[in-house]
């Protein structure tokens, strides 16, 4: 059986696998994981230390969109009260990343205590663009803690894949809140439901309920229509949630669609599942936009994007929607069958409000591997 210590119901090992560790430590290594991002269907916003989300969210884990990690580790021959590593992005050193990795790891300490035994190297690149409303600290941070995770198992076989994903998700949301929902898929879930067994705020599970087949191999198109960095960072938002006149309401609305949600997806009845979905990313904005300092996340671009969307779901009885994370960008989520006309859709009337024309095709895939 796995050795975690019941601290606080949470992942911390016990003394007696720690001295195992310390014993074993292999002196050199490198591992290599791919993590995709995840796109939220009920969104989550607002949190409590540490990490830990005001109302449980649901999300589709994304294929395309990725992010590949290679974490290199070189066993120290004088030991260091500090973390040691280098970090390259694309194949350059990127010192403006290195506070947020510093913070995961002090988080982190406690449950991966042999992480100041090395001198890491952390080389990791994205498939899309970094910072542009498309989720990069969900796949960052979940392969990096899938990577470290990775050596922890290596040195202990008795640990299960299913201990090694909940670990993994636990530490990716030290992280990154929403990170700890791109390991698994097709669907996750994150954050204590009463209606949901297993659900924790603690870590993400797979989504553990029937979903019909209308369901089944969703794509998502992401439209590109700000490429740049956010105006207002994640964590900055979630934090005015705090006194929010109407956060109380908000966590509460997000129960309930989850409850609504797990219906739709037994029932396959893809109109509510728009109604839901819709009115989430809308509500996510709306939150932003009545917060105290206030922002307005959206572009004219993106107003214009999801009019016509309006348009042409009422003129051909399509089944396509719009979700948004916190940002420009607008996720175009449909039915695998209406593939060919959807893309046909946007590349008529959609693209020009596109920075450069980009978009990206995905589609709800299935989470992390180590390669």
């Amino acid at each position: 059986m796995y050795l975690y210590s019941n601290y606080n119901n949470n992942m911390k090992l016990s003394a007696q696998f720690v001295s195992k560790l310390e014993d074993n430590l292999p002196s050199t290594g490198k591992i290599t994981c791919k993590s995709p991002s995840n796109i939220a269907l009920i969104k989550y916003w607002g949190k409590r230390p540490v990490q830990l989300p005001e109302n449980p969210s649901i999300s589709f884990t994304l294929d395309t969109c990725r992010t590949i990690t290679t974490l290199t580790y070189k066993k120290r021959t004088v030991f260091s009260d500090d973390f040691n590593f280098e970090f390259f992005f694309e194949g350059k050193p990127k010192e403006d990343f290195k506070p947020k990795i510093q913070k995961f790891f002090q988080r982190i300490e406690g449950y991966v205590p042999f992480i100041k035994q090395y001198d890491f190297v952390i080389e990791t690149e994205n498939t899309f663009p970094h910072s542009s409303g498309i989720a990069s600290s969900a796949s960052g941070m979940s392969a990096l803690a899938y990577c470290i995770v990775a050596i922890e198992k290596e040195l202990n076989a008795e640990m299960t894949q299913r201990e090694m994903m909940q670990k993994t998700s636990f530490l990716a949301r030290l992280g990154s809140g929403s990170a700890c929902r791109s390991l698994e898929g097709p669907i996750t879930l994150w954050g204590y439901h009463k209606e949901i067994p297993n659900s924790t705020d603690e870590y993400a599970i797979p989504y553990p309920f029937e979903v019909h087949e209308n369901f089944q191999n969703y794509r998502d198109t992401i439209l590109l229509v700000d490429k740049g960095e956010k105006q207002v960072s994640s964590t900055v938002g979630h934090d005015l949630m705090h006194g929010h006149p109407f956060a109380a309401k908000r966590f509460e609305q997000a129960s309930e669609n989850i409850t609504k949600l797990t219906s739709i997806f037994k029932s396959g009845d893809i109109d509510a599942f728009i109604e839901v979905v819709e009115s989430e990313a809308l509500t996510l904005h709306a939150m932003m936009m009545t917060s105290l300092p206030y922002f307005i996340l959206m572009k004219p671009n993106t107003l214009s994007i999801i009019n016509k969307i309006w348009e042409y779901r009422k003129a051909s009885k399509s089944k396509l929607c719009f979700t948004l994370d916190a940002g420009a960008n607008v996720h175009l989520l449909y039915p695998e069958n209406e593939k060919e006309t959807v893309l046909d859709f946007i590349k008529r009337e959609l693209v020009v409000y596109c920075q450069k024309g980009q978009y990206i095709c995905d589609k709800v895939g299935l989470g992390a591997q180590l390669l």
